[in-house]
């Protein structure tokens, strides 16, 4: 796939796929990008994940076109993207690697091979030239391995941008970038919100007119859309006026209880979405959660505990560094309600949370006195 007149994807799509990383859910596969620089020396920048290796190895056969790679640019050491590195060493023996200390440092775990003689070490602001074009590197630690680095092309003013801006889902132009995107910021890039704000503030001094991740399309329009995400989600903020109601329910009553306060916050014309703990998948309720200013989670009590849907669910979000939001608790549990103590206790360890103080207690179902309570709840949220 061509992307300027001499830069090209030669990554390939995985539509098989159901589980990426062995637990996020993709639906509509994953795409590993790796792009390829011709000029009068040619450059790969990162290889792929050994699923799509012999359709990446046939794209970049067909490309090249009987030419040598002069450099491979190392952005991320992460298998899905490391794992052909040794098949490019042993394919094109003059070829030199370049890097920076942590990705020298982490080459030697995975292969085996002497590569003393082949490595070119860079560091914050080096630049290599290829002829017609210029590569500035920029050091971008914890986004999200320690060795990440974004390879800035001068010429065209491209930005190979490694894991960020990308997204889960094959590459169609037609598939919307949004949902996608932010789900796999949060599971992947979420808990390291302080270190994308740091690169961020680098790339205010780049002009930018396309971003290359290495998963998911090349970014070429209105890029200030997918800057401005990338700084709300990172900064912890919320994508957008709203309120998300989280479930678990064992039986059934607690989800009653739900559905029945969404129906009251819709009557007060709010936006809320609801997301049943028990039936989606973990990285989609997490995701909903970092979009909406406003987060009400309600689950039943299990084992003198708290749902594991529901513990599970607030843990991940107490790991990705959660914060900024105003949160509601309902607790369900027949003869001894324990799960709003647990539920409060986890939301406690999170930052600037806002805890609506009265915790409603259903025994069992819904009566009079919760339904007015949950009355009185929609209109506090």
């Amino acid at each position: 796939m061509q992307v300027t007149q001499n830069i090209y994807n030669i990554g390939a799509n995985n539509e098989e796929i159901r589980l990426f990383e062995g637990q996020y859910i993709v639906p509509n596969g994953m795409s590993y990008n790796s792009y390829l620089i011709k000029d009068e020396k040619n450059v790969i920048l990162d290889t792929v994940d050994k699923c799509v290796t012999e359709k990446w190895l046939q794209n970049l056969e067909n490309t090249l076109n009987g030419e040598n790679i002069d450099y491979l640019i190392i952005s991320h050491m992460e298998p899905d993207h490391s794992y052909n590195i040794g098949r490019l060493l042993e394919k094109f023996p003059e070829m030199k690697i370049v890097g920076n200390a942590l990705t020298f440092n982490m080459l030697s775990r995975f292969f085996d091979v002497d590569i003393e003689n082949r490595k070119i070490l860079v560091k914050e602001g080096d630049t290599l030239n290829t002829g017609k074009h210029t590569l500035k590197f920029v050091m971008a630690p914890m986004v999200h391995w320690p060795e990440v680095m974004f390879t800035y092309e001068q010429t065209e003013k491209l930005l190979f941008s490694a894991d960020a801006f990308g997204k889960f889902g094959t590459i169609k132009e037609n598939e919307d970038w949004l949902e996608e995107a932010r789900r796999y910021y949060v599971g992947i890039v979420g808990k390291f919100g302080p270190q994308v704000q740091a690169v961020l503030k680098k790339l205010e001094n780049f002009e930018i007119q396309q971003i290359l991740p290495l998963h998911g399309p090349v970014l070429k329009e209105n890029l200030a859309y997918y800057i401005e995400k990338y700084d709300k989600w990172s900064s912890y903020k919320p994508e957008e006026e709203g309120i998300l109601i989280a479930c678990s329910s064992i039986h059934g009553n607690t989800l009653e209880a739900a559905k029945y306060l969404q129906n009251l916050i819709k009557e007060n014309n709010k936006n809320v979405e609801l997301v049943d703990l028990t039936k989606v998948n973990l990285s989609q309720a997490i995701s909903l959660a970092f979009k909406y200013s406003k987060l009400i989670v309600a689950s039943s009590s299990y084992n003198a505990g708290l749902f594991p849907p529901m513990e599970q669910f607030l843990n991940n979000l107490k790991e990705r560094n959660f914060s900024k939001r105003k949160v509601a608790i309902i607790e369900n549990g027949t003869w001894a309600p324990s799960s709003g103590k647990v539920m409060k206790e986890i939301l406690s360890q999170m930052k600037e949370i806002e805890l609506v103080e009265k915790v409603i207690t259903i025994k069992s179902t819904m009566n009079d006195e919760t339904k007015q309570e949950l009355k009185e709840l929609a209109e506090n949220m």
